[in-house]
């Protein structure tokens, strides 16, 4: 099971897509009708690409403004779009010999049979660019971010997104063949926009028995409301209208073979002298002036023993006047975060290897930022037996209480 899969849910008709993989038995669904809930693995079944056509059912596509009603759920059969029928038992009319050869007359196929084969068409000459960041709509509220290369070279790439609280996080690597399109690496919720990540891309061409390598692109792309809603049109490729943006505005320059050698001349130097070795030293000792004892052999420092793992306390406050009690500097918001995020990953480290089985972090309420990264990141570790807010008559709602395996 990946993110992007179609899923149904055994105890019952609902289907949406796998936008998150939560831990080892937990996954994040979004229901065709919009909503995300966390679901168990074993109560979700991923729906096979050929049921719809064995089942007579037909896929839904939605664009923006487009809300789902009946035939928001896939599985339920759809024939909105397809063309009407006549009396059951009516076949259509096949067109007469004659009918036929007029129209074939008409539209010129004749005459181009008659003077010979067909001109082929003229060759389109190979793009230079055309490599796009592409947001589709999988429901109303619900985008699907995809890599689209409408270019005839084959393309390596990495995704990643870019947050207030992690500077950078690897989702994806993989090669994309020339006119083709990636599975949705990503799920931007409509609702969450002013709290998008930001995407960042790196590209690197690649031709088959080229004559010439190609420099790295790398793309961060950010999502503002200005620009966002101009930005959707057409997508080449997957014939979507989709929210576009070029990757590439500048193609990728060509490295010239004689480039990639860069030969630097190797000076004459007197041989390198063998490390740990005093030369002084080592004459006086062959000449009888030096002690018995190996005093030419420099002894290697002796790496300083291990610190001790010390444990954490079973309360440990992130506030920063706790975490830095003499500190006068101005921190912006984002710097205080990471300092937070820091120091309750080595907590949580410390309490592990120290086999403590609780630790309670103090977060306070403030906007529920650190909050919410915490409960991400220990919703995630498998070392976690359980977690939950604290006793709230002594800390409200403003501490999570750790229970470790």
């Amino acid at each position: 099971m990946n993110v992007g899969d179609r899923v149904r849910l055994l105890t019952g008709t609902e289907e949406g897509i796998v936008t998150r993989l939560l831990d080892s038995e937990l996954v994040e669904v979004a229901i065709d009708n919009d909503f995300t809930i966390p679901v168990l693995r074993r109560e979700v079944v991923v729906v096979a690409q050929e049921e719809g056509k064995n089942f007579d059912r037909t896929n839904i596509e939605y664009r923006a403004g487009q809300v789902p009603g009946k035939n928001a759920n896939a599985s339920k059969k759809d024939r909105s779009q397809r063309p009407s029928q006549g009396p059951a038992g009516a076949k259509p009319v096949q067109p007469s010999l004659q009918e036929a050869l007029a129209a074939a007359a008409s539209s010129g196929a004749g005459l181009a049979k008659m003077g010979g084969s067909a001109a082929p068409a003229p060759k389109q000459a190979a793009a230079a660019k055309g490599l796009f960041l592409a947001l589709v709509h999988q429901s109303p509220e619900l985008l699907g971010v995809t890599l689209i290369n409408n270019t005839e070279a084959d393309v390596l790439y990495t995704y990643g997104e870019e947050t207030a609280a992690r500077p950078y996080r690897a989702l994806a690597a993989d090669k994309l063949g020339p006119k083709a399109s990636t599975k949705p690496l990503s799920f931007l919720h409509m609702k969450d926009f002013e709290t998008w990540p930001a995407v960042v891309v790196q590209l690197l061409p690649h031709r088959h028995n080229g004559d010439a390598a190609y420099e790295l692109i790398t793309k961060r792309q950010g999502f503002k409301a200005s620009t966002f809603y101009s930005s959707q049109r057409p997508a080449p490729v997957i014939g979507k209208d989709a929210y576009l943006f070029q990757l590439d505005e500048k193609a990728a320059a060509a490295i010239a073979p004689e480039q990639l050698v860069q030969e630097t001349p190797i000076a004459a130097s007197a041989p390198a002298k063998p490390a740990g070795v005093d030369a002084a030293a080592l004459k006086a000792q062959l000449t009888g002036d030096a002690p018995a004892k190996p005093a030419a052999v420099v002894a290697a420092a002796t790496p300083a023993p291990a610190a001790p793992v010390v444990a954490p306390p079973h309360e440990f406050d992130l506030h920063l006047e706790a975490l830095r009690p003499d500190n006068t500097e101005e921190f912006s918001n984002t710097a205080i975060l990471r300092l937070q995020l820091d120091a309750f990953e080595d907590a949580l480290s410390r309490a592990l290897a120290t086999n403590m089985h609780e630790i309670v972090f103090i977060h306070g309420m403030g906007n529920g930022v650190l909050r919410k990264e915490i409960h991400r990141q220990l919703s995630r570790n498998k070392d976690i037996k359980f977690f939950e807010d604290a006793r709230k008559e002594k800390f409200g709602f403003g501490a999570t209480l750790v229970r470790l395996k």
